[in-house]
């Protein structure tokens, strides 16, 4: 809405800063993060290059002034909201700075007041910004409190959105509003934008000249937002983006008029302007915590003999604020600055400060020397960048060649050494923190992210190769983004998860796995690199939900990304990957697992060597899959499902179970194991039709529109129903089935066409290759061709096809199918077409070893 301009009036368009935020993106994937479970606090990530960017940029254009003269009252009010955040930052570092460590008795995160004090003791305007950023954010809420107190809070959760309602009209109810009015006259914004009107006109501007002020305001506030897609720390990056679509939030409530505010505010910007405002609360406090924590402390004793780190050479600069909160200098190392690859700095920064975190660990360095080497690395100091280059994977050599770098004396030694003369030739790795059973998805995850957090892992897999069955998966991964372009939401995610489990539906689980599946897409694309771009809806899905890459199959492309990423870690002795190792029993003792048994499967000349050896760590994780693969008399199928025996499979002959067996036999409890997924379409080869081990015939498919057909050439089903709906429509073909609702181990498996059109064909491109090139599809010309193909009557198929085509103009058919792709075109004497056999197959084991939420295995008793 703008007001007319036609009288050349002096007014901005009333509407101007509505768009004040849209630089803060949240792209097209957003997901939604629980900031109580992500506090801001010291990551090691130094964002010195940041700030100085963000400082640099806050520079206006303002008629008669440059950018070296005084600032302008407007600039020096974006300058203190700037300042005041960053204060922020780093108060919230300093009250979190060390982590929990049980070598150093730490449980919990502890302050470091002489970084506090280091950063604010000389310098407390630092502190008076954040007091005034405090009263503009306070302001605003005062202004918006009308519409904030009647803002409906609709998540789907009712407890939770009627709690966040009660807090929110308590906040805006709070005694600061009433009781502080004085404070709010430390700023006002009624004054900014005043003093730069000239009635001249700029040729670059659409507006008169005195409008260019508040166009420059907006345009450095947005420059400012942009650079923080900058931080590759991603804690880092969500608080700041937080805290900037807060300002910018807080901004927009006070330049706009009172009654924009309903529709000017999106709940993500509502959302981070309160949560802003309880993170400068929170740095408030933290000023004089900190302080009485500091004056509290005895002086720190003098150490003999000790060389004194330079002034620029500080542990803090491990931090995100690594000079002082408002300093514009630049950062002092020209290893920093020589306009190489920053990629490849901080893998260097990344080796030395691993090898430094485990010579500690170890004993080898003591822990003074540990904060110095850690300090030179987050400098960039090159002559460590160097040693980490080339000794950063060899311990002993890193500690060999580091000593001279730094204050090299005997009293950095660690407690294994009295000189420097008996340093060690070979020094071992340190044990894991968490040993991994299986190489797949689940266990590549959850090895990543321990790794990343700084901890050692050894995988084992049974197999050559690292993937397990997650490798052959095809059609993507599915995942809620909070994106209502596709008409998705958690509700239905959740009733469509609850609907195809049936009375197995264990509510916990699914609302874990259903919250967390768009952050574990997001993971994926973001420190994987994995492509996902395209979306799909497929079999039991209401929406589109299915993420997939544009140029490869969705399991090859993952675990390709994610061994990658992982085997990084290799040089550093981080993580250990041993293949064609299995793992044979779980170690027990006091009530908890604390290491695995295992077994070399490859040949050994060593007629001495233990059959069994053991590894040892306080976390084992289990991601060893089902146990389709097992025929054997005793496997779990032969004891649960003997009627499935003869039935195909598509997992791999290492499909055996062997995580399960392992943790039931410590008392483990189990669930749902009888409940075994068929999949209704597995490839048929036909050079090799009787093969147990078929592969898949992906669910994209069918959501791409293709069609499934007996061996009359009718339709018989909803193509894109739930796995065991289509499965239950093709068993129904057997007469033994058909009376009694339950599969005979004496039953052929029935066989199917799947059909797919030239347009579903062109949709599904990649798919559609790979099957064509195994030989599995076959292209055909014309329904004639088709039906020859399938030995059925071409006018009973012509007839089947007529109908699909008046279905899908109808928008819905006789099964209840509603959403239709790649429906073929009219002309069938001319439509090109694909065609392949496809049969039920034995696919997921649904059940297993029961777990809570966070995957902790229970007993039998639920413990």
């Amino acid at each position: 809405i703008e007001k007319c301009d036609d009288d050349n009036s002096a007014n901005l368009p009333t509407n101007f800063w509505q768009d004040m935020c849209s630089q803060i993106k949240t792209g097209e994937n957003m997901k939604v993060i629980n900031l109580a479970l992500n506090p801001e606090r010291n990551t090691g990530y130094n964002g010195t290059h940041i700030w100085n960017a963000i400082y640099e940029e806050n520079c206006l254009i303002v008629d008669g002034l440059n950018a070296t003269e005084e600032m302008c009252y407007e600039e020096r009010v974006l300058y203190r909201l700037l300042s005041g955040l960053h204060t922020s930052t780093t108060l919230s570092i300093a009250k979190n700075y060390y982590p929990p460590s049980e070598r150093k008795k730490r449980k919990h995160w502890e302050p470091n007041t002489q970084f506090f004090m280091k950063k604010f003791g000389e310098e407390p305007e630092h502190v008076r910004n954040l007091h005034f950023s405090y009263v503009v954010l306070l302001r605003a809420l005062r202004k918006a409190s009308p519409f904030l107190y009647d803002y409906e809070i609709r998540t789907g959760d009712i407890v939770e959105d009627e709690t966040a309602s009660v807090l929110l009209k308590r906040l805006v109810d709070s005694h600061i509003l009433s009781s502080c009015q004085g404070v709010f006259t430390a700023f006002d914004e009624s004054l900014m934008f005043r003093n730069s009107r000239t009635p001249f006109t700029d040729p670059n501007s659409h507006h008169p000249k005195e409008f260019l002020l508040e166009e420059n305001f907006k345009q450095v506030f947005h420059n400012i937002s942009s650079i923080l897609d900058c931080v590759q720390c991603q804690q880092c990056k969500l608080h700041g983006k937080m805290a900037m679509l807060g300002y910018g939030t807080a901004l927009k409530i006070l330049f706009l008029p009172a009654e924009y505010l309903s529709f000017s505010l999106s709940r993500n910007e509502i959302v981070a302007f309160i949560n802003t405002l309880a993170k400068f609360s929170e740095a408030l406090k933290e000023v004089r915590e900190l302080t009485h924590l500091y004056l509290e402390q005895p002086p720190p004793a003098p150490k003999e003999k000790k060389v004194e780190p330079k002034p620029n050479k500080e542990h803090i600069s491990a931090t995100q604020t690594n000079d002082a909160p408002i300093s514009q200098q630049q950062p002092p190392i020209d290893f920093l600055q020589g306009g190489g690859n920053n990629a490849a700095i901080f893998e260097l920064m990344d080796l030395a400060i691993g090898a430094t975190t485990r010579l500690s660990k170890q004993g080898y360095i003591s822990i003074d020397r540990e904060e110095e080497l850690v300090g030179l690395a987050l400098e960039g100091d090159s002559k460590l960048m160097i040693v980490a280059k080339y000794f950063g994977a060899d311990l002993s050599k890193f500690l060999l060649h580091s000593k001279h770098i730094g204050s090299s004396t005997n009293q950095q030694l660690g407690s294994n050494f009295t000189t420097t003369s008996n340093l060690p030739t070979r020094i071992q790795p340190f044990p894991p923190d968490a040993i991994v059973i299986g190489s797949g998805l689940a266990g590549l995850a959850a090895s990543l992210n321990i790794l990343d957090r700084g901890g050692r892992v050894i995988i084992l897999e049974k197999e050559h190769l690292l993937g397990g069955n997650s490798a052959k998966a095809s059609s993507g991964i599915n995942g809620y983004n909070n994106d209502t372009a596709y008409g998705d939401t958690i509700s239905i995610f959740k009733n469509d998860t609850m609907k195809s489990a049936g009375t197995a539906a264990q509510l916990p689980l699914i609302e874990t796995l259903v919250q967390n599946s768009g952050a574990a897409v997001q993971w994926l694309k973001d420190r994987v690199g994995v492509d996902l771009s395209l979306r799909a809806q497929l079999g039991g899905h209401q929406n589109k939900r299915t993420h997939r890459p544009s140029n490869g199959m969705a399991g090859a492309e993952i675990i390709y990304a994610l061994q990658k990423a992982v085997k990084k870690y290799q040089r550093t002795d981080m993580v250990e990957i041993r293949t064609d190792t299995k793992a044979t029993s779980l170690l027990y003792e006091n009530g908890r697992v604390t290491g695995v048994e295992y077994e070399s499967l490859l040949p050994s000349d060593d007629t001495n060597a233990p059959i069994e050896k053991a590894l040892h760590s306080s976390n084992v994780i289990l991601a060893t899959g089902g146990f389709a693969a097992d025929r054997s008399s005793n496997s779990y199928l032969a004891q649960l499902r003997p009627e499935y025996l003869s039935m195909p499979a598509t997992a791999g002959e290492f499909s055996t179970g062997d995580g399960i067996a392992m943790a039931t036999r410590l008392g483990a409890g189990t669930v749902d194991m009888n409940k075994i997924q068929i999949h209704p379409t597995g490839w048929v080869d036909p050079s090799d039709p009787l093969n147990p081990s078929k592969v898949l015939a992906a669910e994209l498919m069918r959501g791409v529109g293709g069609i499934l057909l007996n061996e009359f050439g009718e339709r018989f089903c909803n193509e894109l129903g739930t796995r065991a709906y289509v499965t239950d429509k093709m068993f129904q073909h057997d007469p033994h089935y058909s009376s009694t609702g339950k599969w005979s181990p004496n039953s052929t498996v029935p066989t199917f066409s799947l059909v797919l059109s030239s347009s579903a064909a062109n949709d599904g491109r990649k798919h559609v290759d790979l099957y064509t090139h195994k030989k599995l599809l076959k292209k055909m010309s014309g329904i004639q061709q088709l039906a020859d193909f399938m030995s059925v009557n071409v006018d009973t198929l012509r007839t089947s096809m007529d109908a699909y085509r008046v279905d899908a103009k109808n928008g819905i058919d006789r099964w209840g199918k509603v959403s239709f792709r790649g429906v073929p075109s009219s002309d069938l004497d001319n439509e090109i077409f694909y065609v392949g056999r496809v049969t039920p197959v034995l696919h997921y084991c649904m059940g297993g070893i029961t777990i809570d939420i966070t995957g902790n295995v229970l007993d039998e008793e639920q413990n």
